[in-house]
């Protein structure tokens, strides 16, 4: 084996239980790759975080995207240890939307910062073989590769998305920003596999 690729190559092929189909939005239809995955991979490599690789923050600003959009830019310089010493910087950078324009009017996210920085740790962390099969169409996809079907996850029944539903109303949640922090257009597109957590965060709405 090419000594050069020997990271690449174990860092390369990601299980399916590690992919996730994009529902919603223009990249519906497309996989992205769970960032925990991602980092325990960089583990099992490389040591503990902070030990056997490492990031740093470099920059991070909000840009006018115009009609009141805003976007949140964050830049990081990811580092591994190799022979027992660390590599040069790996340059990542990534995106969120901090103000979005939704049909009931601005939504704003508090989760702006932590979507651009783990978007620019996957860009910093491709470039040393991360997920590179799917990268390279090799396998199911992301948003850069051509679209693929995924085996089907299954969703919440009926009788869970009137659960839901009822449970929304009965807090007060705004239902569009709900569904934006749960990446879904409906309550019919949500995992059964994050029901419970959906309940447990509307419960939470209670005592707001």
């Amino acid at each position: 084996m090419n000594e050069n690729l020997k990271y690449w190559n174990q860092l390369k092929d990601v299980p399916a239980t590690a992919q996730k189909k994009i529902k919603g939005g223009r990249l519906q239809g497309m996989t992205d790759i769970k960032p925990q995955w991602r980092y325990m991979v960089m583990t099992e490599t490389f040591g503990p975080i902070g030990v056997g690789w490492k990031y740093t923050v470099d920059d991070k600003r909000i840009d006018d995207g115009g009609l009141g959009v805003q976007i949140v830019t964050v830049s990081i310089s990811l580092y591994y240890k190799h022979g027992g010493e660390w590599s040069d910087a790996i340059p990542g950078v990534g995106s969120s939307e901090f103000t979005a324009k939704e049909k009931n009017g601005l939504y704003t996210s508090d989760d702006a910062f932590k979507m651009a920085t783990t978007d620019a740790l996957s860009v910093a962390l491709k470039m040393i073989g991360v997920g590179a099969t799917i990268y390279m169409g090799g396998a199911d996809l992301t948003k850069n590769t051509p679209k693929k079907e995924l085996p089907p996850e299954p969703t919440i029944t009926d009788s869970q998305s009137a659960n839901l539903d009822a449970l929304a109303d009965e807090v007060k949640v705004n239902k569009a920003a709900f569904f934006k922090w749960l990446g879904i257009n409906n309550w019919s597109e949500l995992y059964a596999s994050n029901y419970e957590k959906a309940v447990k965060e509307l419960e939470a709405q209670r005592n707001n």
